[in-house]
């Protein structure tokens, strides 16, 4: 996973293993310095070397100590200064390192406790435990056995046991603190990602869910269009060719006035479509300018929007009738039986919400459009039943255009795909397919009592 990004400023201020990335604080690998370590290096160096030189003027007064081991302490305390340096990238080995040092000086005692600090730090907890241990092994009996006057050496065993731990248990709450500060940034940094996917999963079903509507909107009157545009051009064809009267000048403008009709249809519900959309954009923006995200995707799934503001009204069962006549009106030989409840006040007239109405208008309208592209010319029969508690049925079931080529009207062959995706948000199923010289599709929707409607 990449690293949370981090401003310049910041990366000066931290420590390197919080701007790297790193996983673990000390996890393997170099991890370049910030400005912040270059001046604790500095700092603490300059803390080792002023302990060793206060303690160097005591080491003279061990008369008890042999005169090589006085000889061997400033040189290894001076080593274990020196080597603070490298105790980012071996802290184990500086450990390791310092363990006769430890255990024979006390010029060490200032770069010591930086040492077992970073132990701490910079090490998995199981290992600098056993290192600990180690120096504890080293150091104790030397203290105990040789290093101090009989009457002060468990004084002074007890006063390096206490500062070992102080050290070390420092080191492990500061490291403690630096895995959590990586984790939350890790959280954040994957709460970051889930986020844009999610953005992206909406933006690609906002795209879907366009798609379908204006597939659903424009597929039907621009295949009536090409229906009345291919009959005249057909007519104009055989009346070139002496086979059929010419068209008389009140026919002529009959059929235009279809075609423009059918226009001003397509036009008029494409526009009610960019008016949804635009509505529901400006909801989502709310008055402060901030996107509200879920009332505009709220309000897009009602099919009441724009009835009270100069739009047109959404489809409903009670406008399958007029969907009927203008497919009959264009030639479509349609036959439309019903077999509905009664009918009561409300969207529709129906008890049946309005957006499963409205999904009910979908499938009989690509049923519709269907025939008259791949079965122009062939009967159209639309069953449309149901009741409360039993779900409603819509069947369209048209003949196969055996032996002739298709009206050539294109379309995009995603017509169904969308009314599937329609019919399974609203818990329906759409089985379509040919059999029996026939093609059928079925669009069933459930059909609940008002009491346990859930949806808009």
């Amino acid at each position: 996973m990449a690293g949370h990004p981090v401003s310049a400023f910041a990366r000066r201020l931290l420590p390197g293993e919080l701007t790297s990335g790193a996983p673990v604080p000390g996890g393997g690998g170099r991890v370049r310095r910030s400005a912040r370590d270059w001046v604790v290096d500095v700092v603490l160096f300059g803390w080792a070397v002023l302990c060793w030189f206060a303690l160097y003027d005591q080491v003279a007064t061990k008369t008890f100590l042999p005169g090589w081991l006085l000889a061997l302490d400033p040189p290894l305390g001076a080593v274990a200064c020196l080597s603070l340096w490298v105790r980012r990238r071996w802290p184990l080995g500086v450990a390791l390192a310092a363990v006769p040092a430890a255990a024979l000086t006390d010029t060490v005692m200032g770069a010591l406790a930086v040492i077992i600090f970073n132990l701490a730090l910079r090490t998995p907890p199981r290992t600098a435990g056993a290192v600990l241990l180690l120096h504890f092994a080293a150091t104790l009996p030397y203290v105990l056995l040789y290093g101090a006057p009989h009457d002060e050496r468990r004084t002074v065993a007890a006063f390096v046991v206490v500062y070992y731990l102080l050290f070390f248990v420092w080191g492990s709450l500061t490291r403690v603190r630096r895995q959590l500060v990586l984790k939350l940034r890790e959280d954040a940094a994957r709460a970051q990602a889930d986020h844009r996917r999610r953005l992206a999963d909406a933006r690609r079903a906002e795209r879907r869910a366009i798609a379908r509507e204006m597939h659903d909107v424009l597929a039907h009157r621009v295949s009536l269009l090409s229906v009345h545009a291919g009959a005249l051009a057909y007519r104009a064809q055989r009346t070139a060719a002496g086979e059929a009267t010419p068209l008389g000048d009140e026919e002529i403008a009959q059929s235009a006035t279809v075609i423009r009709d059918n226009a001003h249809q397509a036009l008029e519900e494409l526009r009610d479509v960019l008016h949804v959309l635009r509505e529901d954009e400006a909801d989502e923006a709310g008055p402060d300018g901030s996107r509200g995200g879920t009332a505009g995707a709220g309000r897009r799934s009602d099919p009441e929007r724009g009835a009270g503001d100069g739009a047109r009204p959404q489809p409903d069962l009670e406008r399958i009738g007029e969907l009927v006549a203008e497919a009959r009106a264009a030639g479509q030989r349609v036959r439309f039986m019903e077999r509905l409840p009664e009918r009561t006040e409300g969207a529709g007239g129906c008890p049946l919400r309005p957006q499963l109405q409205r999904t009910a208008y979908r499938a009989v309208q690509e049923g519709l459009t269907n025939a008259r592209k791949h079965a122009p010319g062939q009967p159209v029969e639309v069953e449309l039943a149901g009741a409360v508690g039993e779900g409603l049925t819509v069947r369209v079931v048209n003949p196969l255009a055996a032996g002739r080529e298709g009206a050539g009207i294109p379309g995009a062959g995603a017509g169904l795909t969308g009314l599937r995706e329609r019919l399974e948000i609203e818990g329906g199923s759409l089985e379509y397919g040919a059999s029996r010289d026939a093609f059928t599709l079925v669009a069933r929707l459930p059909w609940p009592a008002r009491g346990r409607e859930t949806g808009p």
